[in-house]
Formats: C-alpha cells, sequence, structure tokens
C-alpha cells in the first residue's frame, strides 16, 4: 500500500506510459485524503457544536465543494489554493486546503507554498473568533494547522525535488545516448567518405585512366555514397522523436572485421591482417570496441598515407587484455586528406568507456594502439 501511495505523489515525468490512469488515481486519491482529513478536523474540532460559524450540514457542503476543486489543482495550482481562506469558516475544507498546499509546492517554490501556508494559518484565528464560545484556545488551533501545513509542504517540496531529478536523470540519459549516436555516425561516415575521397583523388589524378579504370572508381564512390546514405538515414531515425522503442540494427563486432579488411583490400589497400584471439572471443562490447578501433585505424591509414601498407594485429587471452595494433608507414602525399583528429579522440572515448587505454602516434610510421580489459 505504501509503494502505490508513493508511486501516486511521486509520479513519472507527465506524457510517459499510463500517465492518464495515473492522474485520475492520484486525483482520486487526492480527494479520499482531503475528505478524510477534513472530516477527521470536522469531527474532533467545534463544527458540530454549538456556535459553529456554518451549521455543520452547511459546513460539508462548502467543504465538498473545495474537495471537488482539486479536480484543477494540475491546472492552476496556485488558483486552487483559494481554497484556504475558506477553512476560517469551514472545518471540511482543512482537508482541500493541505492538498493544496502540496500541489503548490511540488509545482512552484518554496516561498510561494510557505507564504500560502502562513495564510492558511492565520485563518486560524478568524475562524476563532467567527466562533460564539470555541472549545479550543486559539493557539491550538494554530498548532494544529501548522504542522499539517508544514508536513504538506515539506512532502511536496521533496516530490518536486524528485521529479526535478528523475527529469535530469532522463536528459542525461538522452545525451549519453546522443553522444553515442553521434560517435557511431563518426565512425561510419569517416570511414565512408574516406573510401569516397580515395577514389575521387585517384580520379583527379589519373588523367591518364582506361576507361575501365573510371568505370571501377566509379561504381566504388557511388556504392560507398549509397552506404553511407543508408547508415546515415539508420542513424536519423533513431533521433527522431517517438523512436525510443525501435530496436537499433546490429552492431559489427569481431567477426566482421574480416569482412572490413577486405573491404579496405578491395579498394587497394595492402592490409595484413592477424587475428591471435582464442575461442571462445571476448564479450560483444569488447568485439564492438575492437571493430571500431580498426575500422578507425584503417580509416586514418586511407586518408594519411595512401597507398601504404597496413599492419592490422589482434591478440591477447581472457584475464588479460585485448591488445589491438595498427601500423602503417607515413608517406602522405598528393591524396593526402586533411583530417581533424576528432576520430582518435572518438577511439579514446570508447576505449575509456570498457576501462581500457590506447596510445597513438609515429613509430617508425604511424601506430594505434590500444588495449581493452579482458576478464578471464
Amino acid at each position: 500500500m505504501s509503494g502505490l501511495l508513493f508511486a501516486l505523489l511521486v509520479p513519472e515525468p507527465p506524457g510517459g506510459a499510463g500517465s492518464r490512469t495515473r492522474d485520475r488515481l492520484a486525483d482520486g486519491l487526492a480527494i479520499g485524503v482531503a475528505l478524510a482529513y477534513g472530516g477527521l478536523m470536522l469531527f474532533i474540532g467545534d463544527a458540530t457544536r454549538a456556535g459553529a460559524f456554518l451549521p455543520w450540514p452547511a459546513d460539508v457542503a462548502v467543504g465538498l465543494l473545495c474537495c471537488l476543486g482539486l479536480l484543477a489543482r494540475r491546472r492552476w495550482p496556485v488558483a486552487v489554493a483559494a481554497v484556504l481562506p475558506v477553512t476560517a469558516v469551514s472545518v471540511l475544507a482543512t482537508g482541500a486546503a493541505m492538498v493544496a498546499l502540496f500541489t503548490v509546492a511540488v509545482r512552484h517554490r518554496a516561498r510561494v507554498a510557505l507564504l500560502l501556508g502562513a495564510g492558511y494559518v492565520a485563518a486560524g484565528p478568524v475562524y476563532f473568533l467567527l466562533h460564539d464560545d470555541p472549545e479550543f484556545p486559539v493557539w491550538m488551533d494554530v498548532v494544529a494547522r501548522a504542522g499539517p501545513a508544514l508536513a504538506a509542504i515539506g512532502w511536496g517540496l521533496f516530490v518536486g525535488a524528485h521529479r526535478r531529478l528523475t527529469g535530469s536523470r532522463v536528459d542525461q540519459a538522452r545525451l549519453t545516448e546522443r553522444a553515442r549516436i553521434a560517435r557511431e555516425m563518426h565512425d561510419v561516415l569517416a570511414h565512408r567518405m574516406s573510401l569516397v575521397s580515395l577514389h575521387a583523388g585517384a580520379l583527379e589524378v589519373r588523367t591518364d585512366a582506361r576507361p575501365e579504370e573510371i568505370s571501377v572508381a566509379a561504381a566504388a564512390i557511388r556504392g560507398s555514397v549509397h552506404d553511407a546514405l543508408q547508415e546515415l538515414r539508420t542513424v536519423i531515425g533513431v533521433l527522431r522523436e517517438g523512436t525510443a522503442g525501435r530496436p537499433e540494427p546490429p552492431q559489427p563486432g569481431l567477426a566482421d572485421l574480416p569482412e572490413l579488411v577486405d573491404g579496405a583490400r578491395a579498394t587497394g589497400m595492402a592490409v595484413t591482417y592477424t587475428c591471435r584471439l582464442p575461442e571462445p572471443g571476448p564479450s560483444v562490447v569488447l568485439g564492438r570496441t575492437a571493430y571500431r578501433v580498426v575500422q578507425e585505424g584503417l580509416t586514418n591509414a586511407r586518408k594519411h598515407s595512401p597507398g601504404a601498407a597496413v599492419d592490422v594485429l589482434l591478440d591477447g587471452t581472457a584475464g588479460g587484455d585485448l591488445r589491438i595494433r595498427i601500423t602503417n608507414p607515413v608517406a602522405p602525399g598528393p591524396l593526402a586528406a586533411p583530417g581533424t583528429g576528432l576520430g582518435l579522440v572518438g577511439i579514446g572515448e570508447r576505449v575509456a568507456l570498457v576501462g581500457g587505454r590506447v596510445e597513438h602516434g609515429p613509430d617508425d610510421g604511424f601506430r594505434l594502439e590500444a588495449w581493452l580489459p579482458w576478464p578471464a
């Protein structure tokens, strides 16, 4: 029961699954609590005794109207707080006043809720003055109002803080996911565009190329652009609103590395690929990270040292590190493409996410090397 109560009073962000049903249940609960609290105060207070400003049937009628007014508390929380001065004449309305204070505290700053709470407490002496022969002293009425009012405001401030915290976590999760997708976009498109740049540069330089060579290069450019557009559409589809539940396409892993290397060889790259990993291989996460590291290494070699031989090595054992090394001579020429270094930054972030480390720089050429922890 306490879990249900907390779920109703500390709701998920608006617009979530089942939010309309939850809101209706919460409204029913709010009115029920208001009637129960107001009825208790009606029973133990002065409203049913001689000298009350309103006969108790009229008190109940006014209180019921105030409780029904709570249905508008989401849209106009401060306006619903107009029930607070009514408590100077109606005891049953005190329950609605508690819920109104709670709602204001959830949706507004603490100062607004505390000012309204002070007004509610100030209505106590007014009720005392309007009563002909009150049984309890005025200070008891003030205490009976101040304690529950502070509790309602405190709980409302907690709920508001919880909502904001939940919202910030959701926003952070979205930002993290978008950053991950941006890395995927960079890795994939940089690889495809480097192929386009390589073949286009060859066409620019080889003015004496035979028609069949031009046809092969043009077909490679067309294929790379087509693949890049398809992958870009997939990424954009994930980023669109309303596609949170759409499953993403399978991400490449270790098993896809031979195909990646064969694709690089098909463009004219001389790639030596050596894989010394035992069976069974590492986890899917490590395999996906290894694939992206090799992809970035081949992309960099193709962009900055076209025509140079590339050596790709993977080795390691469970309980140690999965080691990835891509080396190539530094041979910049007229076809070398400028780079921003963002690919290497992204690889550093990917490797760090799995607890690994990466090194890159000149070493009898250029070396990109990463070590990924491989649990036993």
